[in-house]
């Protein structure tokens, strides 16, 4: 049986519309043939993210979004994990790319979703596919 994606807001000033975030994760997972299980979403800043980024993947860089899995097989079609988001980063780079504070958030999310199904983004070839799933999407979102 499907869940709801659980949203946690852990910014102390921006935030994104929880009912906005779970219809996006539903909209991204169903047509990939994957149910959500137990699955987090959590609304951070730079030093919750940076500070994950340190203790789990040992890299002292800042970055947008970071997910964890805990699917207990990589053949399962169930998304269980948790997706970080920085919304810092999402307001800080959001006119850069032309685009809304709620878009580039929004983005992340998908983002890590994607990495929950199983993509991977370590190649050129797979940065670019993950972008254009990321696309239709955000399409469909709109």
């Amino acid at each position: 049986m499907a869940r709801t994606p659980v949203i946690e807001l852990a910014h102390p000033t921006l935030r994104v519309d929880e009912r906005a975030l779970r219809g996006l994760v539903r909209i991204a997972a169903t047509p990939e043939g994957f149910e959500i299980g137990e699955m987090n979403v959590i609304q951070g800043d730079h030093e919750l993210v940076l500070d994950l980024n340190r203790r789990y993947l040992e890299s002292d860089e800042l970055t947008d979004v970071l997910t964890f899995n805990y699917a207990e097989s990589a053949d399962t079609r169930r998304i269980e994990g948790e997706i970080y988001v920085d919304l810092d980063t999402a307001f800080e780079r959001c006119a850069e790319f032309g685009v809304t504070f709620e878009e580039e958030v929004s983005r992340y999310v998908i983002h890590g979703l994607l990495h929950l199904m199983g993509h991977d983004d370590h190649t050129p070839e797979g940065k670019a596919a993950m972008h254009a799933i990321e696309d239709r999407y955000l399409k469909l979102d709109r």
